[in-house]
């Protein structure tokens, strides 16, 4: 009974999430409607719909490969789904996974991109460069451990993914005294939501994949070769709905599932920061800030 419920609740999210993604997409209709036209609109207001565009494209892909995730979840190490489908087997599942993360990621990589374009955000600019192909990195990882069962994949894989936020984080950080007071709100919480997966990551999800590692290697548990997995992965898939199968994989998913397309989501229609401020007056206005803060409070 309880996999059933969260397995209700994780496949409302996915149908919700694309109805999300569907109003995101009649709002960037509407917004381009109301800009000047390709051919009328400067090279600013090109680069912003280009943008814009290839956002919600690279959303869609990893918006409706999460959907179709929550309604047919399955664990590709343990080679354990919900139902008997081939929907259900782990080679299509995981190439379908892959696909959607390097969109993901491309999402973040982008829009870094364009927030240091001809701005002096050297870190930030070299993070946007870095990001795709430390994850493409950890999907090599990922297919390592889906092809031989070894959960040493998943925890360099999960590593990597934790590196990558890390980096993120500290990219939007460097910049984010540098960009006018409306768009604070929306750095602020692109460095919360880092901040709480990368804690989530290096407190739950790497040590659950090296503990399961470990215990194999403990019990002496036999891997595939690369080959033998790469035939396992097509043919085999073990229809599960047991609690004890399905508890240890719910937590990530249902985050997952909700919370990161959630941020590809938001992405789409993330401000433009425009030119970030020169790094001598970003740190004149805080100073100027917090002498006007004592100044006020002296004042009372």
């Amino acid at each position: 009974m309880g996999v059933y419920v969260w397995w209700v609740s994780l496949a409302s999210i996915g149908i919700l999430n694309i109805a999300a993604w569907v109003f995101t997409a009649r709002k960037v209709w509407r917004l381009e409607t109301s800009e000047p036209s390709m051919s009328e609109g400067t090279s600013e207001d090109r680069q912003r719909r280009t943008s814009r565009r290839a956002q919600l494209l690279l959303s869609a892909a990893f918006v409706f490969v999460c959907a179709l995730r929550s309604i047919l979840p399955r664990a590709d190490v343990q080679r354990i789904c919900l139902y008997d489908s081939w929907w259900s087997s782990v080679a299509l599942g995981r190439s379908a996974a892959t696909i959607a993360e390097l969109c993901f990621v491309a999402q973040w990589a982008l829009w870094l991109r364009d927030a240091t374009r001809n701005a002096d955000a050297p870190f930030a600019a070299a993070v946007s460069r870095v990001l795709l192909p430390l994850i493409a990195t950890a999907e090599l990882f990922s297919w390592y451990a889906t092809l031989t069962t070894a959960y040493i994949g998943n925890a360099i894989e999960e590593s990597l993914w934790a590196v990558a936020a890390t980096l993120a984080t500290l990219a939007v950080l460097s910049i984010r005294s540098r960009v006018s007071e409306p768009h604070q709100r929306f750095l602020r919480s692109a460095i919360g939501m880092g901040v709480g997966y990368v804690l989530f990551m290096c407190t739950v999800d790497v040590p659950m994949y090296v503990s399961r590692w470990f215990t194999d290697q403990a019990a002496a548990r036999p891997y595939f070769s690369l080959t033998a997995g790469m035939a396992d992965v097509g043919q085999r898939w073990v229809v599960t709905h047991s609690w004890a199968d399905w508890n240890t994989e719910m937590a990530w998913m249902t985050l997952y599932f909700s919370a990161a397309v959630w941020a590809s989501l938001a992405l789409v229609l993330a401000p433009r920061l425009g030119a970030l401020a020169p790094r001598e007056t970003a740190r004149l206005g805080t100073r100027l800030t917090r002498w006007l803060r004592v100044d006020r409070s002296t004042a009372r």
